[in-house]
């Protein structure tokens, strides 16, 4: 790939401009730049073995990380990976995860991690959902000897636990639990089962945020929370409507009830018929499918910072023209739509994305997203 002229250090200097007031500064020079790679990218890059998903030793990440970094300084003059890890033995103990509550076993199959469930009837599931009812939420989540080993952990590293302001979003996590089709067929013959299930969603996500805020330390009201739901698409918006926007009514309302806290959501899919919806949600960013471009965002969230829409296979497929395509599409729309344009992939930075692509976007910054 022919490496585009770009003026690293003005680009830099232009860009940090570029991300104030979310993206939405009127003294913004371009179109801001969300790229900055990530951890699965080194493998391809130095032409190393690995698999990206799959543990990587601490010593040999930072290896990576760092021969990473001096040649992405060269092509697109920063440093983007962390190059400073905790040791192994600083992790807290692993805390149970919503899928969990629910009755599902997280699993790696093609190196990938999967949430499978044994739930396939809707007697099935109303038995779970009598289970969670009775469930000490903070006694499933953590592991018996939690308070011994977070105080050795922070004796020894300072650590303390995380508090908990994300999760899989509610549509992707009724489908692991009980299956695309029958969830469906749920909303659509038993209405009542499924307004349970939805309910039993949203008061299980505050119970673990509002425990997990307490374990940390903070405090349960939060300025933030984020989903991703990929699956959000299998819903019709009448659907959607009826399961999956009030879970995310009811958890913003409670940890980012004002409107200048985080809200954000993350769905790479073709899920354009939800926005009418969502869009009533106030988010403060969102990030779609490579489908679902600027400008269908932007009518319904004019006040949103959108993360997009260039598609990963584009970037990590490295044809030059292909992407520049798609970055000038993004940097005009900007220009057209209002700003509050993050300018990212429509999804995740996978491995074989090359620093090259990185520098392409950058350049097509410069060359049509000057404001």
């Amino acid at each position: 790939m022919e490496l585009l002229h770009v003026d690293l250090d003005q680009f830099w200097k232009d860009d940090i401009i570029a991300h104030g007031e979310n993206c939405f500064s009127l003294k913004a020079p371009q179109v801001a730049l969300g790229i900055r790679m990530s951890d699965e990218c080194v493998f391809a890059e130095l032409g190393e073995e690995g698999t990206p998903w799959a543990y990587t030793s601490v010593e040999r990440r930072i290896d990576l990380n760092k021969r990473y970094n001096d040649k992405a300084e060269k092509i697109v003059g920063k440093r983007l990976l962390n190059e400073k890890f905790a040791p192994p033995d600083a992790n807290l103990p692993e805390v149970k995860r919503i899928g969990e509550v629910f009755g599902g076993k997280y699993v790696w199959f093609n190196d990938t991690e999967w949430l499978e469930s044994g739930i396939k009837t809707p007697e099935e599931l109303e038995a779970r959902l009598d289970i969670i009812d009775k469930m000490d939420l903070r006694e499933f989540m953590l592991p018996n000897d939690w308070e011994q080993q977070c105080k050795i952990k922070f004796e020894k590293y300072g650590a303390r636990p995380s508090s908990w302001h994300g999760v899989r979003g509610p549509i992707t996590l009724a489908c692991s639990i009980f299956g695309i089709e029958n969830l469906i067929y749920l909303i659509m013959d038993e209405p009542d089962l499924a307004k349970r299930f939805s309910d039993t969603i949203a008061d299980v996500i505050i119970k673990m945020t509002e425990i997990m805020d307490n374990e940390s330390g903070g405090k349960s009201k939060s300025s933030g929370f984020g989903f991703n739901d990929d699956n959000c698409c299998m819903l019709n918006d009448e659907m959607y409507e009826f399961f999956g926007y009030p879970i995310l009514k009811r958890v913003f309302d409670r940890f980012c009830p004002e409107p200048h806290y985080f809200r954000y959501q993350h769905s790479d899919s073709a899920m354009a018929h939800l926005l009418p919806i969502l869009g009533r949600l106030d988010f403060h960013g969102v990030n779609f499918g490579p489908t679902v471009t600027i400008d269908k965002i932007r009518k319904y969230m004019p006040k949103t910072r959108i993360d997009g829409c260039i598609a990963p296979f584009t970037f990590m497929g490295n044809d030059q023209n292909k992407i520049i395509a798609e970055a000038k599409r993004d940097c005009e729309m900007a220009k057209q739509c209002g700003r509050g344009v993050n300018l990212s992939l429509a999804g995740s930075v996978n491995n074989g994305s090359s620093l090259e692509s990185m520098r392409t976007v950058m350049w097509a910054i410069c060359e049509y997203g000057r404001y």
